[in-house]
């Protein structure tokens, strides 16, 4: 199941049962769906889900907070278009705030969503297709009804226009509307996840979209626009200046603004992003009460630069908040498709040239663990030496693999003392060599006179004191290593083509792995410029171990296919894992409130926090 792409800036879903059985779904005759099926009002995918079919809110929401106040939040970069939903252009901040989902997800619990347009979901026990029941009250912006026509218009067009959502929503066959319902069917049977991820599909206005744009134009999906879109979620587009900053504004009378999964949530009146084109102006806007709210992702800065007056003098609160949001492969990412790649002992070696142990110390102040493994939830980890099950889906594979998959418990270099980093390096160097490199003139070089030449293209210029000291442990191995920092405009086009021999990527996963892991790491997705295949990953054996993974008849059967596929990936050796920190550190002007309890595993600002007047009144009085 996928996270991340979407989170706030797509407001979609992660999400199993609850509810009561009907005589007859209104399907169309010829479908393959069950007489008799069950409703349910929220879908999960690790269990049963936290809260019943007649819940009144969630309990980590404050039900009576506030409405009003504003935000005002800095994002580094620029934006061209007002489209989220096609691969064209740079988007805008938080688009999704606009559209509402079928579904949405429970921060609080892993893989879990909950009935927003539909109000009730249900599917056949072979997971052959699944109906959705359309809220009667659930309405767009300018008042028109969310239909099953929407619904089906909204899956047509982004299958077609957005890379992601092909691979996404493949198996999506048909698309059938009844009366106040909508029925996909499937391909396939037993993907027992195809009815949650539907659930995640923001729905599109069809008569906005087959209409007229402002200048009396045919709108187009296809393409980038900056008129502001139709939605039907709790916020609208109310100002904006491309490049400059974005500005939402509540919904006070949002459709759904009095369900039970809406109370006490999207209370602030105003959102605004301030787009700044590099991070340390923009923290420095944070410092002088231009920005309101800051989530810091440099361990340094954390360390050291949250020494100033307002934060001595209590007027901005900074706190580390523990979530249990399971670790993310973020990584050195090596591109395939490039030739001084496509050598997996090459790739070892690079894996092998990488010191996490002086970064953490000297560059990180000791704030971060090392990243492991793709999947951040322990029981989807492959440790030790593959058995039972996960050996049986591997064995299936066995002649597609590295023999070092079923010999060897997988390991990353560690680095504790001088005579580990000699080692890892002098190992290195005998990988490279056994691929045909030899140093010529201090510089590893091929049979073909072909130098060893790296270029790791990054997008933030914080990288780049993380990226030097290993492109100096790359140099001592005779690679020739630089590093080229380029605008995230830039950055997001180059590698959206695949344009790079090496960047730093982040491969997000839910607690329940699924249908997106064939756009991760699949050999279709190796050829859709757009996709989130970055490495180029092109094996039959990753492809099948997919197919385990989608295809699972159980929570163990999943689990079991996750770490089948791990430990593939892993010896694989696709990128140079690097570091993850258990919590989410954020400051903020001491002018907002928040429940007691938080969800289990967001911070949720946005959703769930709210201005508290009087402590706004004080700030406004301590900074005259």
């Amino acid at each position: 199941m996928a996270l991340g792409h979407l989170k706030l800036a797509a407001r979609a879903a992660l999400p199993l049962f609850i509810a009561a059985l009907i005589a007859a779904l209104p399907v169309a005759a010829g479908t393959a769906h069950a007489a008799e099926q069950n409703r349910h009002h929220a879908l999960s995918l690790v269990g049963e889900p936290k809260m019943p079919a007649d819940f009144q809110r969630f309990d980590w929401v404050n039900p009576n907070a506030p409405k009003g106040g504003s935000v005002r939040i800095a994002v580094r970069g620029t934006f061209d278009t007002l489209n989220a939903y096609n691969i064209k252009g740079n988007k805008a901040a938080s688009l999704g705030l606009v559209l509402d989902s079928l579904m949405t997800r429970s921060p609080d619990e892993a893989s879990t969503e909950y009935c927003l347009v539909c109000e009730w979901v249900s599917y056949p026990d072979d997971y052959s297709a699944v109906t959705f029941k359309l809220r009667d009250g659930a309405r767009f912006q300018d008042g028109k009804p969310i239909t099953p026509e929407d619904v089906i218009f909204t899956l047509e067009q982004l299958k077609q226009h957005t890379p992601f959502y092909a691979q996404y929503y493949k198996n999506v066959i048909k698309s059938e509307a009844g009366p106040g319902t909508v029925t996909f069917t499937f391909d396939v049977k037993g993907n027992r996840e195809l009815p949650q991820i539907i659930g995640e599909m923001p729905v599109l206005p069809k008569h906005y979209w087959t209409g007229k744009d402002t200048q009396g134009n045919d709108r187009d999906l296809s393409r980038t626009t900056l008129e502001p879109p139709l939605g039907s979620g709790p916020y609208r587009i109310k100002a904006f200046e491309p490049g400059r900053f974005i500005e939402y504004e509540r919904v006070k009378d949002w459709w759904a603004k009095d369900l039970p999964i809406a109370k006490g949530q999207w209370n602030f009146d105003t959102l605004r992003y301030e787009y700044f084109r590099d991070l340390t102006a923009a923290f420095e806007a944070f410092k002088a009460g231009g920005i309101d709210f800051w989530r810091e992702n440099s361990s340094k800065q954390w360390a050291t630069a949250y020494d100033f007056d307002a934060v001595k003098n209590g007027l901005v609160k900074k706190e580390a908040i523990r979530t249990r949001e399971a670790s993310q492969m973020q990584a050195f990412a090596m591109n395939l498709r490039r030739p001084q790649f496509q050598d997996p002992r090459v790739r070892r070696a690079m894996i092998l040239a990488f010191d996490f142990e002086f970064a953490n110390k000297n560059l990180f102040f000791g704030q971060y663990a090392r990243v492991q493994h793709y999947f951040g939830e322990k029981e989807l980890q492959a440790t030790g030496l593959p058995q039972g099950r996960e050996l049986e889906i591997l064995n299936e594979v066995k002649a597609q693999l590295p023999p070092e998959v079923f010999t060897t418990a997988y390991s990353l270099p560690v680095n504790n003392t001088p005579d580990d980093v000699r080692n890892n390096l002098r190992a290195a160097a005998k990988l490279l060599a056994e691929a045909g490199y030899q140093p010529k003139g201090g510089v590893m070089t091929n049979a073909q006179g072909q130098a060893l030449r790296i270029e790791i293209l990054l997008a933030d210029p914080q990288f780049e004191r993380v990226a030097q000291p290993y492109v100096g442990q790359l140099k001592l191995l005779g690679i020739q290593a630089t590093i080229r920092t380029v605008d995230p405009a830039q950055f997001e086009r180059r590698k959206d083509e695949f344009d790079f021999d090496m960047i730093i990527d982040n491969f997000g996963q839910s607690a329940s792995p699924g249908n997106e892991q064939r756009e991760f790491w699949s050999s279709q997705a190796a050829d859709m410029k757009g996709s989130r295949n970055t490495l180029g990953i092109k094996s039959p054996a990753i492809d099948k171990l997919i197919d385990h993974i989608i295809f699972a008849k159980d929570r163990t059967e999943l689990e079991a296919a996750t770490r089948a596929l791990d430990r593939a990936l892993l010896w694989g050796h696709y990128v140079v894992p690097q570091w993850y920190s258990p919590d989410d550190r954020i400051a903020w002007w001491d002018k907002y409130a928040r429940p007691e309890k938080l969800p289990s595993r967001a911070v949720s600002f946005l959703e769930i926090w709210w201005q508290d007047e009087a402590l706004a009144r004080k700030l406004a009085e301590a900074r005259k």
